[in-house]
């Protein structure tokens, strides 16, 4: 669905003050309507006595009667760079809404910031790559959106990596960004537990009439406490050896809130964390190799040499 009359209104004189070259076919295709549509917002900001001339493109005769936002021009790389970093933008669920807001901050920049803008080269850039199927968890991530908002309970077909496709009851509770997915937290009624479901896994998905109440101890900040990522389950305390080229990695950035890192003698990094479940830490242990050994808990060391067995079988008879 595109912006109201008045929004659209508005983005348009926003597009002007910061665009040039633009016809009723590029407005047309920022604004997501049909240039039939343009032509009369055109006419609607004319009787409205705003200045509107076209020369290779509509432009502004005065842009006077918007005013200058107070940015520097630092506040102004900052709250851009933050809104292009978002990983909301690489859905389509925001995509229109981000490119509004962009226009409407660009429009009203004083002079002396956007003089500025003009001649400072970009030097910064956050990218923040999402896994999985990007077209799947766009289609479902405003319904899933729009049922937190109602608090309404919905079914869905989710596919798990563990059970496989099941039907679910769920309540949902909040969207977040972890790692490189978006995901959804909710009470599952399946599982008669609070879980944590990833929107590109949902299949299908139905918001139910019936509406629920929401716990107030369940909130996004404190959902993930100790888990390593997005995983949880039971506090497990952990206990790591790492040496050689492992051990000046651990030891040059905090990879845990919790995690406390000891120097040996012998040049070796003793690593320390309580986290919530094993599997995602495990993960990242395998990832270093032979410079990383598992001191605790005995079942992470029975998995590791279970895998580490897998490896040595398959790679020897290869």
């Amino acid at each position: 669905m595109g912006m109201n009359k008045y929004d659209r209104m508005l983005h348009i004189l926003n597009l002007l003050r910061t665009r040039r070259n633009l016809n009723a076919q590029k407005l047309a295709e920022e604004c997501g309507v049909t240039e039939r549509s343009i032509y009369r917002d055109i006419i609607s900001l004319s009787e409205m006595n705003v200045p509107i001339y076209y020369d290779n493109g509509y432009k502004l005769a005065s842009d006077n009667f918007l005013p200058a936002l107070n940015f520097s021009f630092e506040e102004y790389h900052l709250l851009k760079l933050a809104l292009e970093s978002s990983p909301l933008i690489k859905t389509n669920a925001y995509s229109e809404t981000f490119r509004s807001v962009k226009a409407k901050i660009e429009s009203c920049l004083s002079e002396k910031v956007r003089r500025e803008k003009k001649f400072t080269p970009e030097t910064t850039h956050i990218e923040n790559p999402i896994s999985g199927e990007k077209e799947k968890g766009e289609r479902f991530y405003q319904t899933i959106e729009k049922a937190i908002g109602s608090c309404s309970r919905i079914k869905m077909k989710y596919k798990a990596v563990e059970s496989g496709p099941n039907e679910r009851l769920v309540d949902p509770y909040f969207i977040i960004f972890r790692g490189r997915a978006f995901y959804f937290v909710g009470y599952c009624h399946l599982r008669k537990d609070f879980r944590t479901f990833r929107i590109d896994r949902v299949e299908k998905i139905e918001i139910l009439p019936e509406s629920f109440l929401k716990d107030s101890s369940i909130h996004p900040e404190t959902n993930f406490e100790d888990s390593w990522s997005v995983f949880s389950g039971k506090p497990v305390n952990i206990e790591v050896l790492f040496k050689g080229v492992a051990a000046r990695v651990v030891l040059s950035a905090t990879h845990h809130p919790n995690e406390k890192v000891e120097r040996l003698d012998d040049g070796r990094v003793r690593y320390r964390v309580t986290t919530r479940g094993t599997e995602e830490i495990q993960r990242w242990i395998i990832g270093f190799g032979d410079e990383a050994e598992v001191i605790a808990p005995a079942e992470l060391r029975r998995n590791l040499a279970r895998i580490g067995g897998y490896l040595a079988d398959r790679y020897d008879n290869g």
